[in-house]
C-alpha cells in the first residue's frame, strides 16, 4: 500500500504548475474545472504516473479551507471499502473532516493534527476512471485492504 497522490492548495494554479515545473521539472495534464456542492474548484494533477502531485485551486471556505495561501493539504490514497476505511480511521482518532460521499464522491477526508494536514481515501472503483482522466494507460495502483 502507498500514497498516489499528495495535492496542494494554490490560489493560483497557472503560477504553481509553472513553479514546480521550473523548480522540480514536473510536466502536467491539462486543467480541470469542476463542482463540489456549492464549491467551484479547479485541479490539475502531475503527468507521468503514481505518486502524482495534485493542485486544487479554490475560493477559501469548503472541503479545502483557507485556499487564499497555499499549503499541503492531503497525502491521497484508493481503499478497498471507503466506509470501513473512514471507520477505521475514525476509530484511531483521526477525525474526518469532509465527505464527498453526500455529494456523489466516494472520497473522505481524515485530519492527522501530526503532519498538520488530511489523509484522503478514495474508493478504488473510482481508479479506472481517475486513469482515463489523468494518467491514460497507467497501470493500476495498490488500495488499503481494508478488513470488511
Amino acid at each position: 500500500m502507498s500514497f498516489y497522490h499528495v495535492c496542494f492548495t494554490v490560489p493560483d494554479l497557472a503560477a504553481a504548475m509553472r513553479d514546480l515545473t521550473a523548480a522540480a521539472g514536473l510536466a502536467w495534464r491539462d486543467p480541470a474545472g469542476g463542482r463540489l456542492g456549492e464549491w467551484d474548484y479547479r485541479i490539475v494533477f502531475s503527468a507521468g504516473g503514481a505518486p502524482f502531485v495534485e493542485l486544487i485551486e479554490a475560493a477559501p471556505g469548503g472541503p479545502w479551507g483557507d485556499t487564499s495561501r497555499p499549503g499541503f493539504h492531503h497525502l491521497g490514497f484508493w481503499t478497498s471499502d471507503l466506509a470501513a476505511g473512514t471507520a477505521r480511521l475514525t476509530d484511531e482518532g483521526f477525525a474526518g473532516t469532509f465527505s464527498g460521499c453526500p455529494y456523489g464522491r466516494a472520497f473522505a477526508y481524515h485530519r492527522v493534527d501530526s503532519i498538520g494536514a488530511n489523509v484522503e481515501l478514495v474508493d478504488q472503483g473510482l481508479q479506472a476512471s481517475f486513469l482515463d482522466a489523468w494518467n491514460p494507460g497507467g497501470p493500476p495502483m495498490p488500495a488499503i485492504d481494508e478488513p470488511g
